[in-house]
């Protein structure tokens, strides 16, 4: 099992140490997500100040961007990092797609789906492998000059990794993608009840072998000695805000708390966002989250809890840079 460091809007003078955490602490991965700003300016600074860990986005929006603008920022990155790039792809909902960024969100499993195969047939043709010519029903894609072809790569083309919740994306994913992103509102019994049998069936669609496929879930940890992202209050707001979004309710109504999603979105839309956190009792923090008394605890539990199930856990708060051995993987006493 892997274990990443999972980064929200880090700052440029941020990454640099977080890479180094990261690449000391034992941990496999440092990913950026796409919240304030762009992950992938970011993670060419994480490559730059690593040597051994995969740098990855979990995830960069894609209907947002053109596969082409997309593979070609995931080509240079794969150059930078001398092969260790993952390409995390997701949907985001409708509201942001729509509404912020003027773009397309209609049926967006299927055109994730081939937002993939795009960007695969994209780095095909770069690689020299075929002529650019993609005519799917989304995207289209047949002219690529010499002076625009990056040219190929030694290391090859990166992994793709795509986010899911619901069990169409789940399927999508195991279909077209060397992996999948599940979001932090999850359980095990939603995990092994949605996610595997989803994967399975696009798995087998595709003719392929679980063993040819990575799930990387996203932890919450509440850590009882930590503060910032890590501390318990800290936690249930980032729970609250997510569990209000209808589109996690599944995995709450799994466990009975599906009432607790109708409540909170009501607050939402009522503009009443203060009383989200109050809302969520400790109970479902304790159904939904890795509760641990320090970062070595919430590993260990991680762990355990994952254990053939997951292929990797990436942990949403990462732990205070002056942690030191508390955020080891391998135990040893590290200094960023």
């Amino acid at each position: 099992m892997k274990f990443d460091l999972l980064l929200f809007d880090p700052t440029h003078r941020e990454i640099a140490a977080r890479a180094r955490q990261a690449e000391l602490g034992g941990f496999d991965g440092l990913f950026v997500a796409e919240t304030r700003s762009d992950p992938f300016q970011a993670l060419a600074l994480a490559a730059a100040h690593t040597a051994r860990v995969e740098v990855g986005t979990a995830i960069a929006l894609a209907f947002p961007r053109s596969p082409m603008l997309t593979a070609v920022a995931a080509w240079d990155l794969q150059s930078a990092s001398d092969g260790r790039f993952v390409l995390g792809l997701g949907s985001q909902v409708r509201k942001h797609i729509e509404r912020r960024f003027s773009a397309e969100f209609d049926r967006p499993a299927a055109r994730l789906g081939e937002y993939a195969r795009a960007v695969r047939h994209i780095w095909g043709a770069f690689q020299g492998e075929h002529p650019l010519d993609f005519h799917g029903e989304f995207y289209a894609f047949d002219y690529l000059t010499p002076a625009v072809n990056p040219g190929p790569r030694e290391c090859g083309p990166p992994p793709i990794y795509l986010s899911a919740f619901g069990p169409r994306m789940f399927q999508t994913a195991g279909a077209v993608a060397d992996g999948v992103f599940v979001h932090p509102v999850h359980s095990l019994d939603y995990l092994q009840a949605v996610a595997e049998p989803a994967i399975a069936r696009g798995l087998g669609r595709a003719d392929r072998a679980r063993t040819d496929f990575a799930v990387s879930v996203t932890a919450l940890c509440i850590v009882a000695d930590g503060d910032g992202l890590g501390g318990r209050e800290s936690v249930r707001r980032q729970f609250a805000f997510y569990a209000s979004t209808p589109a996690y309710r599944p995995a709450l109504e799994l466990h009975g708390w599906g009432e607790l999603g109708d409540h909170l979105r009501d607050l939402v839309r009522r503009g009443e966002h203060e009383a989200l956190a109050a809302a969520v009792p400790d109970a479902a923090l304790e159904r939904f989250c890795i509760v641990a008394d320090g970062w070595a605890d919430a590993i260990a539990t991680a762990r355990q809890r994952y254990a053939g199930v997951a292929d990797r856990v990436g942990f949403q708060a990462a732990p205070p840079l002056d942690v030191g051995a508390d955020v080891s993987v391998t135990g040893a006493r590290v200094a960023w």
